[in-house]
């Protein structure tokens, strides 16, 4: 595995990430578009911000992974899963190249199909 292309891939990830995270942290503050008078159109905007809310956090989300990809990098576990210590694949490197599990594992972590979706607090 090419470390050094693994790594340019994670920092242009990381990169394009905090653009991303930043550009919908901006908007939700409404730097640029103060909110209107307008009721109906403060309707619109907090629905906007609430789409918003959900970039931000995926990005951030996100970049938390890419951010700890590049330390295994660092560290020399890149290809190592974290759960088992068996080696990633590395065709799942390259598909998730944040990824710490390897195949099995992450299917291990997954809820069954057709289950709810997991309870928030």
């Amino acid at each position: 595995m090419d470390t050094e292309a693994v790594r340019a891939r994670l920092l242009k990830r990381r990169e394009e990430l905090q653009t991303r995270a930043s550009r919908a942290s901006a908007d939700l503050r409404h730097e640029s578009d103060p909110l209107s008078a307008d009721f109906a159109e403060q309707v619109t905007q907090r629905e906007s911000d609430d789409v918003l809310g959900a970039i931000s956090e995926s990005a951030q989300h996100e970049l938390r992974l890419v951010k700890a990809a590049l330390r295994r990098l660092e560290e020399g576990r890149y290809t190592t899963c974290a759960a088992c210590g068996e080696p990633i694949e590395e065709e799942r490197l390259h598909a998730v190249p944040y990824t710490d599990r390897c195949r099995t594992c992450a299917e291990a972590m997954r809820p069954p199909r057709g289950s709810p979706p997991p309870r928030k607090g």
